[in-house]
């Protein structure tokens, strides 16, 4: 074979990959934001050529004394909970020998060549945008939104009560799937961020292993994640497909009855429900999300009468709040789905996505995505709560036999 043949057959191999490297990333989103692996600092990073985006319709307000990108935070008294909490749970009675190596194939980029560099510690402060001394420091002029903080030790209370107006709450989800059975049925820890680098454990949820559906318990108790623990707060189930989630608030799913417990025991209330479109003929792309959570009056919940997802499909939607996933929007440069997390976001995966109204689509009520193998940060604002945020985060982890 000559050279110019043997030339020919190199360029037409390349040419192949770049190909098929393009469809099977194309359902990936990532954040349009991401550091890329030059390791330039923040603040060598502004040119004239960048934009600022806002969530919501703060932008009327502004003035141009005040950096829309700062936090005001919260100064609070309350003692965090130790921060190393996370890591003992996840390490407690495990041998090295019971680790599995299983890779989340429907959430990891495919091809080497356009994984975002894995964070380094340094890189994953600075992308959070989390400092001590950020503190009392405005983002908007008129429209003060300040970072949120646990106001008391109560975590089973403040889990249930929707985020005030203005504030947003920032969180980091962290998924143990180290053991024998870890694989398949993993823990997942919902740690809040808190002033001065600190973090407060809120919630802990596990997938039950023997159910028909998709089942998991929410607790408030790390240590005790059984249908029976004292510290349940919530469960989520899902259909035989995977296409629709509804989360509850309490033990034991409506219409059941566990014997033994007290009949007070029974779910009175849905939280939220989420839809994912069915995606039957396996088109590359983003998935599409549909969440349903109860209207707001006076601070409290007033949702339906009926189930969410009845309510919705039958048109009575007045106690309803309808939230969908923003589009995210297609870059030539990257070959992938992009979406502007403002940091919070280093790693492509389909699972990432911000959830906005329609009325308001730049006002984005919770923001979901990966920063490491098995760590992601979860953002939430009015009107939901962290018990419904993080609901909708374990959906997103779910596997979908109807949607990949």
């Amino acid at each position: 074979m000559d050279t110019r043949t043997q030339k020919l057959e190199q360029q037409r191999h390349i040419l192949e990959q770049n190909m098929r490297r393009k469809r099977l990333t194309s359902g990936m989103v990532q954040a349009s934001d991401a550091r890329n692996s030059s390791g330039r600092s923040r603040g060598s990073s502004a040119t004239g050529s960048e934009l600022h985006c806002y969530d919501g319709p703060l932008q009327y307000a502004m003035n141009q004394d005040n950096n829309p990108d700062e936090i005001l935070t919260i100064r609070s008294s309350v003692d965090s909970i130790d921060g190393n909490l996370v890591s003992d749970l996840m390490t407690n009675n495990m041998r090295s020998d019971d680790l599995l190596d299983i890779e989340d194939e429907e959430s990891s980029p495919i091809t080497a060549s356009n994984d975002i560099d894995n964070p380094s510690e340094n890189d994953l402060n600075a992308n959070s945008d989390f400092s001590g001394n950020d503190t009392n420091k405005t983002i908007f002029a008129g429209n003060l939104e300040v970072e949120g903080d646990l106001p008391n030790d109560d975590i089973a209370s403040f889990v249930l009560e929707p985020a005030p107006p203005r504030v947003l709450f920032r969180c980091r989800i962290a998924r143990d799937r180290r053991g024998v059975d870890r694989g398949l049925f993993p823990t997942y820890f919902l740690q809040l961020e808190r002033p001065r680098g600190r973090k407060a454990l809120l919630l802990a949820a596990r997938k039950r292993k023997k159910s028909a559906t998709s089942h998991y318990v929410i607790s408030a108790d790390p240590t005790d994640l059984s249908r029976r623990g004292s510290g349940i707060v919530g469960k989520l189930r899902s259909n035989a497909l995977g296409t629709r989630f509804q989360a509850w608030a309490g033990k034991n799913p409506p219409n059941t009855k566990i014997e033994g417990d007290e009949p007070d025991g029974h779910i009175k209330e849905e939280l939220a429900a989420v839809l994912y479109d069915a995606n039957v003929l396996g088109f590359k792309g983003p998935r599409r999300m549909t969440v349903l959570v109860p209207a707001l009056a006076d601070g409290h919940r007033a949702g339906p009468d009926e189930p969410l997802v009845e309510a919705w499909r039958s048109g009575r939607t007045d106690r309803l709040v309808l939230l969908r996933n923003k589009t995210p929007v297609w870059n030539d440069d990257t070959q992938s789905y992009v979406l502007n997390f403002h940091g919070r976001v280093t790693q492509a995966s389909v699972k990432n996505f911000q959830i906005v109204h329609d009325s308001d689509p730049e006002y984005v009520v919770m923001q979901f995505g990966r920063i490491a193998d098995d760590a992601f940060t979860m953002d939430f604002r009015y009107p939901l709560c962290a018990l419904q945020a993080f609901a909708i985060a374990l959906s997103s982890f779910d596997g979908k036999l109807a949607c990949e």
